[in-house]
């Protein structure tokens, strides 16, 4: 009975080898996001020190104040919709775990610091993310792959001023009034759920408020609403002017994916700068 031959096994350096190639192929993909992402970053950093700089050149405040309107008072009313429903549900889950210490007259000083410290820079950003953030990425994404910034450099005018400018400090004005309507429509909304539905006494509910709030605490929020505008403004005008050079697809597939990954991006980059900036304050 005829049976075939049976195959040589691995070898112990053949075994090797192929470890070593897999190896090899691991760490150089690594390799490479890590080289394409600090790529990235200092592409971004200069992206932003341009676009600061040249807005002090003249014919620059019309475009700041139109995207001041876009990017702050068009986001008004989703950020404080979510600043009420925020705050009563902070009012509502602080105010059952306050009360089995006997506590629930400091309902107050945990709505007003959580908010004013964390969730309202926070939360603000990320709303103004996915709502002016994705346009702002959108917009100048279909103008790159339409050929409007091409022309513009055909006409003598910088692209960087003319689109990315105003933006970037538009949301810099923008994000710190946001976030203040944020923090005042999140307190009202701790007032409504623990004062008018479950009975906290309305003079400790505002006491507790003022007696809590430093000057510290609203400055730290600010500065960390300043930092979140120039990392939503800065990620979602990148990802937009630079789409077409986008790897996974090109055209009107280029600019839904930057859009995407500037929303993505923006948000993630919020909590962890979040982090460092607490860290700072601390």
């Amino acid at each position: 009975m005829n049976t075939k031959p049976l195959k040589n096994p691995v070898t112990e350096q053949e075994a090797i080898g192929e470890t070593g190639s897999f190896l090899h192929t691991s760490f150089g993909f690594l390799g490479r996001r890590v080289i394409d992402w600090v790529n990235h970053l200092g592409a971004s950093f200069i992206f932003l020190s341009k676009a600061l700089v040249m807005v002090f050149k003249p014919k620059g405040v019309r475009e700041i104040v139109n995207q001041i309107y876009f990017i702050g008072a068009r986001s008004s009313g989703i950020v404080m919709m979510v600043g009420l429903f925020t705050g009563m549900v902070l009012g509502l889950q602080m105010f059952y775990a306050l009360v089995k210490y006997g506590s629930e007259s400091a309902l107050g000083s945990a709505v007003a610091l959580a908010l004013v410290r964390e969730l309202g820079p926070v939360l603000t950003g990320i709303m103004i993310a996915a709502r002016a953030g994705s346009a702002m990425t959108a917009e100048i994404g279909i103008q790159r792959i339409s050929e409007q910034i091409d022309a513009l450099y055909t006409m003598g005018i910088d692209p960087v001023k003319y689109l990315v400018s105003p933006r970037i400090w538009a949301s810099i004005i923008s994000f710190p009034l946001l976030t203040a309507f944020f923090d005042l429509i999140g307190l009202i909304g701790g007032y409504l759920t623990g004062v008018v539905i479950l009975g906290v006494n309305e003079g400790a509910y505002f006491y507790r408020v003022q007696m809590s709030i430093e000057m510290m605490d609203i400055t730290g929020g600010f500065i960390k609403a300043l930092v979140f505008s120039m990392i939503v403004s800065t990620i979602c005008c990148y990802q937009g002017y630079f789409c077409h050079m986008r790897r996974d697809g090109y055209g009107a597939k280029s600019v839904g994916l930057a859009t995407t990954s500037a929303v993505v991006l923006s948000c993630v980059m919020i909590l962890v700068a979040d982090y460092v900036v607490t860290s700072l304050l601390m």
